[in-house]
């Protein structure tokens, strides 16, 4: 049985289908990648309420469209994307592990040494499109903070579950769990 559940995110209307995390636990799916109209909303609405701020950065996720959005309509040329593994162009790798919800494995998120510098004495705002156990916010204020950069913000589109409790981060709307039936936990 397909179930989902239906939200507005940023006043566009939604349909996210429900996927198994556990036999008890399901998530929500929300998945930027492809919706320009939530991605370009979203930027808009976040950036209403962002600090000011030098440099964006996000996680090599599905928060890649979202953080350019906001740099493009931010007038920033640059932002920064923590990669999840070293690659050729990158020097004096600075990396950090991370757990997330919805990855089987732990991860590794790196950056070289031209997003250090750029992070480095600046404004940082970290930018994700869900904000869920915090590990990968926790990840990237690691990366942050080895560099010398300054944390001015944390934002979301979505905080599911717990994270919406959380008063260190502003996000859109809140992104409930289910149980195997589909029901709001």
């Amino acid at each position: 049985m397909d179930m989902s559940y239906k939200m507005t995110i940023a006043g566009v209307e939604r349909e996210l289908p429900l996927c198994k995390v556990n036999e008890k636990l399901y998530i929500a799916a929300f998945i930027m990648f492809g919706d320009v109209e939530v991605t370009v909303k979203s930027a808009e609405a976040l950036l209403k309420q962002a600090p000011e701020f030098d440099i964006l950065i996000t996680a090599e996720s599905k928060g890649i469209p979202l953080v350019h959005e906001m740099a493009r309509q931010s007038g920033n040329n640059y932002y920064v994307v923590a990669r999840k593994g070293p690659k050729l162009y990158m020097k004096d790798i600075v990396t950090t592990n991370v757990d997330s919800i919805t990855t089987a494995h732990t991860q590794t998120l790196c950056i070289g040494a031209s997003e250090a510098a750029a992070m480095k004495g600046k404004r940082v705002l970290v930018v994700d499109d869900v904000i869920s156990t915090g590990e990968s916010l926790e990840a990237l204020e690691t990366l942050i903070n080895q560099v010398g950069g300054n944390i001015v913000g944390r934002m979301a589109v979505l905080a599911e579950g717990d994270a919406q409790n959380r008063e260190d981060i502003t996000y859109l709307e809140p992104l409930p769990l289910f149980d195997a039936d589909g029901n709001v936990i």
